[in-house]
């Protein structure tokens, strides 16, 4: 079917495409993740993020109203805490294995 408009009135014609949101193209990088959000950030499960939480080795969460977010900051400075493999002292963190 050929569009009955002149080329001329089809440069004129609104748009009726939708446009993507630009959140979608370019997500805004957030402080405070979900509990799902927080395990995958760790690389965990939401049950072993949830026991980690229990016994102190992740942060508790921020409540802002009945929303619980664990804030991004903390849980790098958890993260970094842990214990790595083949180190037999709890909590280095990262600037202990720079090579010198």
């Amino acid at each position: 079917m050929k569009n009955k408009l002149s080329p001329e009135a089809n440069i004129l014609a609104p748009k009726t495409r939708r446009s993507t949101a630009l959140s979608h193209i370019r997500p805004i990088p957030r402080r405070g993740l979900s509990r799902a959000e927080a395990a995958m950030y760790i690389g965990i499960s939401a049950g072993k993020f949830d026991e980690m939480v229990a016994d102190g080795r992740m942060p508790e969460p921020v409540k802002i109203d009945s929303r619980k977010l664990w804030d991004i900051r903390s849980l790098d400075l958890a993260f970094d805490a842990l214990p790595r493999e083949n180190d037999e002292t709890e909590g280095s963190t990262w600037g202990d294995f720079r090579s010198t």
